[in-house]
């Protein structure tokens, strides 16, 4: 996920903060927007214009690249900063919200510092000899999660109480007939069931320090330790949960898609593909198709998700009537639309080229879940690597795709 910091924020822009002003930022940065896109659209156009003659201009062409540029920015930083409100408002940010249990979160603290023990922190010990993160610190990573990682905010996400987890399907194939009043009754077929597996896997981190610095620090530790984990989560899940071969990992989503490794691992069948309408670019057309092959009564919460680069491409796009598919957001905490949908970045969706998976569209609730173990573990260990202590983060997470018949495939084909 895009994140804005006032070193790489696009020129011109205010800083956001997710605090009681940011609100009037957003709104700020929305007014950059639609200037922005108001001027893509005239230099597009004029480029347009000058092809139809057999003049085009480099300089024109690349003028209209940066704007498209410049209008991808902004969106991004729309988006990065909504969503930086929302973690702040769900008290997953760093704006300085207070603990919900201040005394056991400083009580984890001293733990982290010199690993003193005291009754306090009994309340999250385990048979197996470890601790349980305290309950405000893990649920600060999994809301931080469920920012960072692109999947989580698409997905269901669905705590799992045991090791794995097996789902059953109903295949149909109930029978029926019509019968006179005093006709006899024969047997008629029974429906059939179908079960299916999810990938899981175990996600860690082990970052360390020596014994001075978490003496001499005056940082929050808590907040150190969670940024790292939370980054490093978001990254490797990230890439599962898209793409994840279902090896000690979750099974990804483009891997269902008609052709993938899962194709016909699911009973209900393949993510079905739709062609771009031509053989290495993106067409209107194809876009027109996608929308209209996923069944209605899945496009109530249906959206779009595409990398930065297809978007680039997208962006350009126009109807019949000459008006772009793609437009800007213009409420604010409200996302960019595709042809009236909603559409999301997302950087482990494949770059349009010839035969790859460039977007999905559908609904991804209705898809793919992401199914969480226990939560987040910290293991404290001042033995193994002196004079370092290693703080081991650990999180067990499956994922896959529980439905495929809410969602499509955008192929790059003719």
């Amino acid at each position: 996920m895009t994140t804005m910091s006032k070193s790489c924020a696009p020129r011109g822009l205010v800083s956001v903060r997710a605090d009681a002003g940011g609100t009037s930022d957003v709104k700020a940065l929305v007014e950059a927007l639609n200037k922005a896109f108001a001027d893509f659209k005239a230099e597009h156009q004029a480029q347009l214009n000058e092809v139809k003659k057999g003049s085009e201009d480099a300089i024109r062409a690349l003028q209209v690249d940066r704007i498209s540029d410049e209008v991808g920015r902004l969106q991004a930083a729309v988006d990065a900063a909504n969503t930086q409100l929302a973690a702040a408002q769900m008290g997953g940010g760093a704006g300085g919200n207070a603990l919900a249990d201040a005394e056991y979160s400083t009580a984890f603290a001293a733990h982290f510092r010199r690993g003193e023990v005291q009754a306090a922190l009994n309340k999250g010990a385990n048979d197996e000899g470890g601790y349980l993160t305290p309950v405000e610190w893990d649920r600060t990573i999994t809301n931080k999660l469920t920012i960072l990682s692109d999947m989580r905010s698409l997905a269901t996400v669905q705590p799992c109480s045991g090791a794995g987890l097996t789902k059953l399907f109903n295949m149909g194939g109930t029978a029926s007939g019509w019968v006179g009043e005093a006709a006899a009754r024969s047997a008629t077929n029974t429906g059939t069931f179908a079960s299916l597996s999810f990938g899981w896997g175990e996600i860690y981190a082990n970052p360390a320090a020596t014994q001075q610095i978490l003496d001499d620090s005056e940082i929050n530790l808590e907040s150190w330790l969670a940024g790292e984990v939370e980054l490093e989560f978001a990254k490797q899940e990230g890439s599962a949960f898209f793409s994840g071969d279902g090896v000690n990992k979750p099974f990804g989503i483009l891997t269902y898609v008609t052709g993938g490794a899962n194709a016909a691992k699911h009973p209900f069948g393949a993510i079905k593909v739709v062609n771009s309408g031509d053989a290495a670019l993106i067409k209107a057309d194809g876009i027109i198709d996608l929308i209209y092959d996923l069944p209605s009564a899945y496009t109530a919460n249906a959206q779009f998700t595409m990398n930065r680069k297809t978007l680039g491409a997208i962006r350009k796009l126009k109807d019949g009537q000459g008006n772009y598919l793609w437009q800007p957001s213009y409420v604010v905490g409200q996302p960019s639309t595709l042809a009236g949908f909603a559409v999301k970045e997302v950087a482990d969706i494949p770059d349009v080229a010839a035969n790859a998976i460039a977007a999905l569209f559908g609904d991804f609730r209705q898809t793919y879940t992401v199914f969480d173990r226990v939560g987040v573990r910290v293991l404290r260990d001042p033995f193994t690597n002196k004079p370092y202590i290693q703080f081991y983060t650990t999180k067990r997470v499956g994922g896959g795709v529980h439905n495929p018949e809410p969602m499509r495939a955008l192929k790059i084909a003719a």
